[in-house]
């Protein structure tokens, strides 16, 4: 029983950590910057400064709170993203749009740097080490260009990254994709490529078959390990102890005496099966429910006064 409790808890630490899976930092990327800006997007007061966005890769939500933004690689924890914003919490395939103005006294996402005399931009898990991700800022950007993964998240990320995958796009996108589909949707490419199904459902009835076959194995492992600790128990249970003769008091075989000498001169009617019951008829010609001794009505009589 021990061995089965123990692949359960190995279970659940599994399901535990693939859940929590989906909600680590390293999922970050920094996505798109933008170094001047002088005619593009403005920030809650109506101001246009240079501004960049994380995005969220993974299909989790993942709190930003506690890591560090910083243009310099000799202070990792140039600012800090203040803890307990809801809305430092990036959902799955999003973006948060952060302003390089200086000004960090307007709220979580105004940093205390700008970007047009940056050489880079860093991003560092809440250890103040570990370097999620960084870009290279270029120096040649005209305003109101944007400079930024093609695809957004792709490319190479961390602290040896080398920009590749990054591009001057040709249009900015803050807060949205920076790779818009015009072509055929990949719905429609699948449809061109098995128009009448049968790939798909061969997919899906195989990710069933395989799904039956695990839930076998694991119901007969299961079971099995089950059974053997039931009839461990079992054995236990039912195991007798050998008592030799000259270790048996003579109460106990003057009690084994008596019970085969009440055996063997009994009379009474029984059957030689232990599990059945047998009963005799008793007949009485007499019965107290017919005599009129214990009736309830009483024969009137006369009383003269």
């Amino acid at each position: 029983m021990k061995r089965y409790n123990k692949f359960i808890c190995t279970g659940l630490l599994l399901l535990f950590h693939f859940s929590l899976s989906g909600q680590n930092v390293i999922d970050l990327r920094l996505n798109e910057l933008l170094i001047i800006n002088t005619e593009d997007f403005q920030d809650d007061f109506g101001v246009q400064s240079s501004w960049f966005e994380i995005f969220n890769i993974s299909y989790g939500t993942v709190d930003i709170g506690g890591c560090y933004l910083s243009n310099d690689p000799n202070d990792l924890k140039k600012y800090t993203i203040p803890r307990g914003d809801v809305l430092t919490k990036i959902k799955p395939r999003q973006h948060v749009l952060f302003w390089a103005d200086n000004k960090p006294y307007r709220g979580s996402f105004h940093v205390n740097f700008t970007l047009e005399d940056s050489p880079v931009l860093i991003l560092t898990s809440s250890d103040g080490k570990t370097i999620l991700d960084m870009v290279t800022l270029p120096t040649d950007m005209e305003p109101n260009q944007s400079y930024g993964r093609v695809v957004d998240g792709e490319g190479s990320f961390g602290p040896n990254s080398d920009d590749s995958g990054w591009a001057v796009l040709s249009r900015t996108s803050p807060s949205t994709n920076n790779y818009t589909l015009d072509g055929k949707s990949r719905s429609e490419m699948m449809k061109e490529t098995d128009p009448y199904g049968l790939l798909m459902a061969i997919l899906a009835m195989s990710v069933v078959f395989i799904a039956l076959i695990i839930l076998t194995f694991v119901f007969k492992g299961t079971g099995s390990i089950a059974l053997k600790s039931f009839q461990k128990k079992a054995d236990a249970y039912n195991k007798t102890k050998k008592v030799s003769l000259a270790e048996t008091s003579a109460e106990t075989f003057a009690a084994i005496a008596m019970a085969i000498h009440l055996y063997a001169n009994e009379n009474e009617v029984h059957d030689i099966e232990t599990t059945i019951l047998t009963i005799e008829r008793g007949r009485k010609n007499y019965s107290p429910w017919s005599s009129k001794f214990y009736t309830l009505r009483k024969m009137p009589e006369r009383r003269n006064k």
